[in-house]
Order: C-alpha cells, then sequence, then structure tokens
C-alpha cells in the first residue's frame, strides 16, 4: 500500500495541548486545598500531573512518529496483557482497592489502572480485526457476535473491580467501532435492547448504583446522601456565572465538592472560569473531535479509519459521559475529564492514544 507522509495535523495538536495546560493550570487550582490538607503541599497534585503529563508527552512523540502499521502486531498481545491485568487486579493481596473499588495495580501511592489499558487494547485489537478485507460483520452469528462477546467478556472483568464509568467508555468507542465497520442497525438495536435490559440488572444488583439513579432523578431526596455530589457540582457551577469567580477563587474545592481534582474538575473549572471558560474547553474538544474524524475519513486503508474512529470515540464518550455527570444530566459514574483531570494512568494513556491519532493524521489524503 502506497502511504504519503507529512506533518501531522496543527488543528488537532492544537487542541491536545491547550487542554493539556488547562488541564494543569486546574489540577493545581483544584487540588491545592485538598493536597495542603492532606499532605502538606498546596502543588501536589500539579507535581504528580507534570510528572506524568512528561511520561506522556514522549509517549506521544514516540506514537506520533512510528508508522501505525506497526502496531497490528501488538493487536493480539496487547489485548492477552489486558486480560491478564484485568484477572490479577482481582485477585486480593495484588489489586489494591481505592475509593471501594478493586482497580489498582501498584505499590503505595503509585499504581496503574488495567482498566484504562483495557480501552486502547479493544480498540487496536478490534481495528486490526474489523479492518481485515475478508471480514464481514453484516453477518449476525459469524460477523458481529464474535467481537460483541469480546467486548461483553472486557465489560464483565471490569465490573468485577467494580468500574462502570471506565467500562462503559470502553465499551461505547468500541460499539462505535463495530457500528463504522457495518454492522447492521437492526442487529444493534435488537441486541441493544437485551444490553438495555442487562444494564437495569446491574443497576439493581448493586444498591449504591441504585442510590445515584435516584439521586440523579432527584439528589434533594438525600442531599446528604446519593445527592451530595450533583447538588455541590450544580453550587459550584451555578455562581460562575458569565465570567466566573476568577481563577484559585473556587469555594466549593474546600471540601464541598468530592474530587474537585479528578470526577468534578469541570465543576471547579465552571465556577471559577465561568461559561466563557467551560465553553472555551468544550469547544476546544470538539474541535479535537472533529480533526480526529476527519482523519479517520481521509486515511487510505481500514485499520488506520477504524483506529481513529476508536480513539476519537474514546474521548468522545468519556466528555459527554463527565460533563454530563457534573452538570446534573447522567448519574454519578466516576469517569475523569480527559486531559483536564489529575491522573496518572488515565493522562498517559491518553497521550499516548492521541499520538496514535496524530500519527494517522500524517497518512490522512
Amino acid at each position: 500500500m502506497n502511504k504519503t507522509r507529512h506533518a501531522p495535523d496543527i488543528w488537532l495538536l492544537i487542541p491536545i495541548l491547550a487542554l493539556l495546560v488547562i488541564g494543569m493550570v486546574m489540577v493545581y487550582s483544584a487540588g491545592s486545598v485538598l493536597g495542603f490538607r492532606n499532605y502538606g503541599d498546596s502543588f501536589y497534585f500539579v507535581k504528580r500531573q507534570l510528572l506524568f503529563a512528561g511520561l506522556g508527552l514522549g509517549a506521544m512523540f514516540f506514537t506520533a512518529n512510528t508508522d501505525y502499521i506497526v502496531l497490528k502486531k501488538f493487536a493480539r498481545p496487547a489485548l492477552i496483557l489486558c486480560f491478564i491485568l484485568l484477572v490479577l487486579v482481582l485477585v486480593p493481596g495484588i489489586g489494591v482497592v481505592r475509593g471501594g473499588a478493586r482497580s489498582w495495580l501498584g505499590i503505595s501511592s503509585f499504581g496503574i489502572q488495567p482498566s484504562e489499558f483495557m480501552k486502547m487494547g479493544m480498540i487496536l485489537f478490534l481495528a486490526n480485526w474489523l479492518g481485515k478485507e475478508e471480514y464481514d460483520i453484516s453477518t449476525f452469528t459469524r460477523g458481529l457476535l464474535p467481537p460483541l462477546a469480546l467486548i461483553g467478556s472486557a465489560f464483565a472483568l471490569i465490573m468485577l473491580q467494580p468500574d462502570l464509568g471506565t467500562g462503559t467508555v470502553m465499551f461505547g468507542a468500541a460499539l462505535m467501532m463495530v457500528f463504522t465497520a457495518g454492522a447492521r442497525m437492526k442487529h444493534l438495536l435488537s441486541l441493544g435492547a437485551l444490553g438495555a435490559a442487562g444494564f437495569a440488572g446491574l443497576v439493581a444488583a448493586a444498591p449504591y448504583r441504585l442510590q445515584r439513579i435516584t439521586a440523579f432523578l432527584d439528589p434533594w431526596s438525600d442531599p446528604l446522601g446519593a445527592g451530595y455530589q450533583i447538588i455541590q457540582s450544580l453550587y459550584a457551577i451555578g455562581p460562575g456565572g458569565l465570567g466566573g469567580l476568577g481563577l484559585g477563587m473556587s469555594r466549593q474545592k474546600y471540601s464541598y465538592v468530592p474530587e474537585p481534582q479528578t470526577d468534578f474538575i469541570f465543576s471547579i473549572l465552571a465556577e471559577e472560569l465561568g461559561f466563557i471558560g467551560g465553553l472555551a474547553v468544550l469547544s476546544l474538544f470538539l474541535i479535537l473531535i472533529w480533526r480526529g474524524m476527519k482523519v479517520a475519513m481521509s486515511l487510505p486503508d481500514r485499520f488506520g479509519s477504524y483506529l481513529a474512529v476508536g480513539i476519537v470515540s474514546m474521548v468522545a464518550v468519556q466528555v459527554i459521559i463527565n460533563i454530563g455527570v457534573v452538570i446534573g444530566l447522567m448519574p454519578v459514574t466516576g469517569i475523569t475529564l480527559p486531559l483536564i483531570s489529575y491522573g496518572g494512568s488515565s493522562l498517559t494513556l491518553m497521550l499516548t492514544a492521541l499520538g496514535i491519532l496524530l500519527n494517522l493524521s500524517r497518512y490522512a489524503r
């Protein structure tokens, strides 16, 4: 296959770097109070974020300058490794429990989330599988069912941790790839109905998930319990108004909004930078997604196109869920905002994935 390589899409690179810089500023602002209270250092979170951003930028530079076709030979081993890690994290004594979920592997405060690796591992494997010329996904038994069974197996392991948010992002991105590959709508709708029933079962099986649903519908029914996070998030966003209270001037980060530097960082951003700041961040994400989809539609091979669709879908689904939770349109799921929220594994892997997307843009027609 003859491919012409050129410079990466500058309109894809600009929003990535801009969001990363905004994220650094907001991690310091949102996490300074919590960092000083828990660790005696206002810069605790941003120093660690800078470390992982450096690792991520190094990985992004590497993946942006390595021919993406090379990734094909790593698709199967990477997925197998991700499944092994998902099993290991469930083993008592190996997996580390944080925030009520056994989602981490590591020592002390340093660790990795295997579910984060699975998102990219699944995207890479599906891009290679669905991209084969002889593969026909329009049939149900031999075409659609095998990839869905694989996706479902990964989702089930992630749910055993449990980590509904990350599992939903992985599932959503993978499903978008399957749809793009040509799966029939009637098959997807039929399975969607079964999936909705299964999702309802997952919610009903865990009381805390049901509480989150009821809190989403009426947070004031339990303002000090299940509805607390949503209420405090809205208390942060409301006073921000058009221009915000000013950078560093948030009141809700003083132990009112839970996890202000991670899941609810957009609440603090909206409080300090207002509607204009929030709109600017969303606009940068829209540019990133738009340019990413343009790359996917312009690539000369199916593997590259599906890989781009998967990466862009991963970003889009994660942004939609995080913002939806923060503004009260979705139940609380525990999802970070890409490039903005504090988080080692998530930031490093997101930059690595976006490096692949920049690489793909170098071959777009």
